[in-house]
């Protein structure tokens, strides 16, 4: 994965609106490691291979970035993203990790199921 690249990501996003895709997302605020410290409130979410098709996507920020998809149907949201994988034009790949390199937040978008 590499840097996110804004006008790239937005590219690619643009190149994606109005498709039926599968949705995958992901996030934890260190709840695989809540057994270190009993103290320490977790939170997490997780879908995976969610139907959508949205009619309008947006990156924003400085980095980290957020993301947001206009559906019919509501909003789909994620921040803290700050890398993203380059592949082809069927599926967009991004994450978010922390300052020790753990991620904290995953989102992707494909034509095909993950």
């Amino acid at each position: 994965m590499q840097l996110i690249q804004p006008d790239r990501v937005q590219q690619q996003l643009q190149s994606l609106q109005d498709k039926l895709l599968y949705a995958h997302l992901e996030m934890t605020t260190g709840a695989y490691a809540a057994h270190r410290d009993k103290s320490k409130m977790t939170a997490s979410v997780f879908f995976k291979n969610a139907p959508v098709r949205y009619s309008h996507g947006t990156l924003a920020g400085a980095g980290p970035y957020r993301i947001g998809l206009k559906t019919n149907e509501g909003w789909i949201y994620a921040e803290g993203l700050t890398h993203w994988e380059e592949s082809d034009d069927t599926r967009l790949i991004m994450a978010g990790h922390d300052s020790e390199g753990r991620l904290l937040v995953s989102f992707m978008l494909s034509v095909e199921p993950f």
